[in-house]
């Protein structure tokens, strides 16, 4: 049976790459739907325009239609949906995803052209209602799902989460089933565990995964990472976890094996301030993660138990202090225009930033999502309502009505705080010995101050060490072609080619 699954951000600048990235969960779903037989699509629309993304539905034709919907997305999906009604009348047209779990009730009554919702995890879901669709059985019993019976909305026994997600297959060995998936962008995306052990107030996460985390197995992501490394030449992920860190000891055997394969990639991920320690994060730096993302949302107290974090400014000072004097890149996520947050609350977030010197931040106004606390509570208080995201054509409901002061501040802070200290690098190699992540940074460092010399000490004490450390050759290559030595950067590109064949820039490089 032909299955599209399909995915439209309702962003139009194509040039922006992130748009060519669909939810991992989609990507699940393909691959479980190939694994069992079915002839699947992935299809991101993003960008596209009605006539093509109209002609090539017609072409598909498929029999079942997923749509994703997330609340960026809410109005987009419905829109793809009731294009796909009309022009394949026939079709079943099934949606998911966080938004749609939640607000499934609105969906299914004000929407004719959806015919069903699966609710939270939906690969056995899914993989169930597709096997009585194609056997033209009733699939009405099926738990985990709403649809409408007689005129109004039925839903189903919630579905157990899965207890092994190894039993999953690996996303990117389907990937190339698709149209408009950026296949160097995609598989650099990750997630090895589903569900957070946190309950902040802005968070849909618990509610849609659980409270319990469950985890994939260390040597099931590292098999992953290796063959996405085999097969699209990519050395850089990105691990898309909520916590990473959350269970220690996987996280060290994550880290083994990694260096045990000489994976030799660089990789960065999200944690939180009580979930890491100074061993943890050496072995993760050798291991090759350059950066870690940490969600300290703000410096203030009453502002971070407002929004449901449950830590302190301390920690969150002991714990940046740490990844800094480690040498691995700190990322900081803020949450900024929250109601009732006073100039000294904003305050105590600037004198944060000045302390913990971030080299990298993002700042996101807070908020309403449909299944957290935040909203819920706003809604028992006549803030806001359940309908509030069908009735609004904002991409985002932000719970402030005058948005931009602390955001502005905090953006400036962030961007005014870089530390500018080089002699941490000998710190962290005189106390870790050789890890080629410190010459990594190191070399970039150098090199974005045009200091050219040292940037060529740090790459190439990586491929005198580790010849077979694409990183090295990689880097020096840029960095010789950015000097103008294009000779010798063509010999570095090689050198990449020859340990990673499917590395595109360096192959972009040389056909330049």
């Amino acid at each position: 049976m032909k299955i599209l699954l399909a995915y439209h951000s309702g962003e139009q600048n194509r040039n922006d790459p992130y748009i060519s990235l669909v939810p991992t969960g989609l990507c699940y779903l393909h691959a479980c739907l190939i694994e069992d037989g079915h002839d699947s699509v992935l299809a991101n629309f993003s960008g596209w325009s009605v006539t093509r993304t109209e002609r090539e539905l017609l072409r598909l034709n498929p029999s079942v239609i997923g749509i994703s919907q997330w609340t960026h997305n809410r109005h987009v999906s419905l829109e793809l949906a009731q294009r796909c009604r009309r022009l394949l009348p026939s079709c079943t047209l099934v949606m998911g995803g966080g938004h749609a779990t939640f607000c499934h009730d609105d969906i299914l009554a004000n929407n004719p052209a959806v015919d069903i919702v699966v609710l939270g995890e939906g690969e056995q879901t899914l993989l169930e209602l597709a096997e009585h669709l194609a056997n033209g059985t009733d699939w009405r019993d099926i738990d985990g799902l709403a649809f409408r019976l007689n005129g109004t909305v039925t839903v189903t026994a919630p579905r157990k989460p899965l207890a092994d997600l190894d039993r999953l297959p690996q996303p990117a060995r389907y990937l190339d089933r698709s149209i408009g998936i950026d296949l160097q962008l995609q598989p650099e995306f990750i997630v090895t565990a589903r569900g957070c052990p946190s309950a902040c107030h802005f968070c849909s996460s618990p509610a849609f995964w659980g409270r319990k985390v469950r985890f994939r197995s260390p040597g099931e992501i590292v098999d992953e990472i290796l063959y996405i490394r085999r097969k699209y030449g990519l050395i850089y992920f990105s691990i898309r976890d909520d916590t990473f860190t959350a269970d220690r000891k996987r996280a060290v055997e994550f880290c083994s094996l990694l260096i045990a394969h000489h994976a030799d990639i660089l990789w960065n991920c999200q944690s939180r301030v009580n979930a890491i320690d100074e061993e943890l994060l050496i072995m993760m730096k050798r291991a090759g993660c350059e950066c870690i993302q940490l969600g300290v949302e703000s410096g203030s107290p009453r502002i971070l138990e407002l929004l449901g974090k449950s830590i302190s400014p301390e920690q969150i000072e002991r714990s940046c202090k740490l990844i800094k004097e480690i040498g691995i890149n700190l990322s900081i996520y803020l949450i900024s225009d929250i109601p009732g947050e006073t100039t000294e609350d904003i305050q105590q977030t600037i004198d944060l930033i000045r302390h913990i010197h971030p080299d990298d931040g993002y700042v996101s106004p807070l908020a309403y999502y449909p299944g957290t606390r935040l909203h819920s509570d706003a809604v028992s208080v006549g803030i806001s309502s359940m309908d509030i995201f069908a009735g609004t054509g904002k991409n985002a409901l932000y719970a402030s009505n005058h948005r931009g002061y602390s955001s502005k501040k905090l953006l400036a802070e962030l961007s005014a705080n870089h530390q500018n200290d080089p002699a941490r690098f000998e710190r962290q190699k005189a106390r870790q010995g050789f890890c080629y992540t410190t010459n990594v940074l190191a070399g970039e460092w150098y090199r974005q101050r045009r200091r050219y010399k040292s940037a060529e000490k740090e790459f190439l004490e990586i491929t005198e060490r580790h010849p077979q450390n694409p990183w090295g050759w990689f880097l020096l290559g840029e960095l010789y072609a950015e000097t103008g030595k294009l000779g010798k950067a063509g010999d570095c590109y090689r050198s990449v080619l020859k340990i990673v064949p499917h590395h595109l820039p360096s192959q972009s490089a040389l056909a330049a």
